[in-house]
């Protein structure tokens, strides 16, 4: 696996969140996450404890720049909490040893199902700890759904893009 090649995704990935998607506020909504892509598509074959510890830095950037106290901390490593269960069900056994995740070894339907399930997971971690109420449920939902919904396109986007 190429190193560099994540390292740069990842610095990438950042930027554009903190300076071009964080500024995006539709209606007070919409807030895009598409740093997740960085955890979603991180190589198969790493050790769980790895994969914890780089969602738990990642998410700690993210809770750095947006000043929110651990919210995405706890967001990214449940969401590497759950990704190898998910990747069990999904992906089989041979194509578990492919080291990179991508729409080549996914294929399109796997993919959506990958994307869709751990996104939503991850928002809605989010908007619920940043809420810390149940009182705000409808707005927390609406939160969920508007901000996954542009998250998720971004990313199968960018899948496809790379891949055609």
């Amino acid at each position: 696996m190429d190193w560099t090649k994540q390292i740069v995704r990842y610095v990438v990935v950042m930027l554009l969140q903190v300076l071009l998607f964080d500024q995006l506020q539709l209606m007070g909504i919409c807030h895009p996450y598409i740093y997740v892509l960085c955890l979603l598509m991180m190589p198969i074959t790493l050790p769980r404890i790895s994969d914890m510890l780089i969602g738990a830095v990642i998410g700690l950037m993210m809770d750095i720049f947006c000043n929110s106290l651990g919210v995405h901390m706890t967001a990214c490593i449940l969401l590497m909490y759950v990704r190898p269960y998910l990747l069990s069900v999904l992906v089989n056994e041979s194509d578990r040893l492919n080291e990179q995740l991508s729409l080549r070894t996914l294929g399109m339907e796997a993919l959506v199902k990958y994307v869709v399930i751990l996104v939503l997971l991850h928002h809605l971690a989010i908007f619920l700890l940043a809420a810390w109420s149940w009182h705000h449920l409808g707005f927390v939902v609406a939160e969920t759904i508007v901000s996954s919904i542009v998250t998720i396109v971004v990313i199968l986007g960018y899948n496809i893009l790379k891949y055609r």
